[in-house]
Formats: structure tokens, sequence, C-alpha cells
């Protein structure tokens, strides 16, 4: 039981970071919802470790929790909780703050659906198979939503887009 316990603290030590970064684009920057989805989905793996230590590859599991809980989330949250317009001030990292807070403030206004399809895609990385596995959607549904969604991040990226392109 204790080498469960060490697998599963290896595993969520190098993953939570690679998680994070995904959830905050899921929740269009919202890092404390963003925390909440990783400590969520962290704790359903640990639940099932023993299960999924067997799976071949437990980062892509993790990546599909993570979805379906934000998406789960994004069904059951209150009337009452709004998101913010902007983001409150931080530090800024090195590289290009203007445009990840364009990129944030574009996918934050994508339906949670369309956020999903675009995070596991193209952030992700994965096919649109695995795709619409993670989502429970068929493969046509997935393509479909991916190019809508795409076509909706153009439109509101708009001429900001071409101002980052130029750089």
């Amino acid at each position: 039981m204790a080498g469960k316990a060490a697998d599963f603290l290896e595993f969520a030590s190098t993953r939570t970071g690679h998680l994070f970064r995904s959830a905050c684009l899921l929740t269009g920057g919202d890092t404390h919802l963003a925390e909440d989805l990783v400590q969520e989905t962290l704790g359903r793996m640990y639940v099932v470790w023993r299960r999924i230590s067997r799976i071949d590859n437990p980062a892509a599991y993790a990546q599909t929790v993570l979805v379906r809980t934000f998406l789960s989330h994004q069904r059951r949250r209150s009337s009452g909780e709004r998101p913010v317009s902007t983001l409150p001030e931080a530090a800024a990292a090195e590289g290009d703050a203007a445009l990840r807070l364009a990129l944030l403030d574009a996918l934050s206004r994508l339906s949670p659906r369309d956020r999903a399809v675009l995070i596991l895609r193209y952030w992700e990385d994965r096919s649109i198979e695995e795709t619409s596995e993670a989502l429970r959607a068929s493969s046509s549904a997935v393509r479909t939503r991916s190019t809508r969604a795409l076509g909706r991040l153009r439109t509101l990226l708009g001429g900001s887009l071409a101002e980052f392109a130029g750089r």
C-alpha cells in the first residue's frame, strides 16, 4: 500500500503543473477555480490509482478527468457566480504577456465545451479520436465543434491577432 501511495505522490508532483496550466486555459484564467479542478482531479485519481497505474498513459487519463471535472463543474455552477472581466494584477512572467492575456480573454468568452475541445486538440495535441473519447462525443461532433470554436476564436481576437502576428 505504501508503494502505491509513493507512486501516486510521484505522479501528482510531476503532473500538477501541467494539469494546472491546462485548467487555467479551460477556466479562462480563473486560477482559483483551476486549483480546485486540479485538486478534484488528483483526488479522483487517488481513489482509483491502483487501477489507473496499470493504464498505458496515466497522464492522458488525468487530462481526461480534468476536462470532465471542468465540464461537470460548468453544468452545476450556481447562476449567481459570474467571472470578472479583468484579471487581477500579477507579476509579469518572461514572454509575451499581452498575447497570453488576449488569448485567455478570448478563450474565456467561448462556451465550456468549445474551450475543452480546443484545449484537448491544440494544447494537449490530442487526436480527434482521443478528444471524442475524452468528451464522450462522436468524432464528427469534435471536428465540427473544433472548426466552429476556432472560427469564434478568430472572430473574438479580430485585429489583435494580426497585431501579435507581426511581432
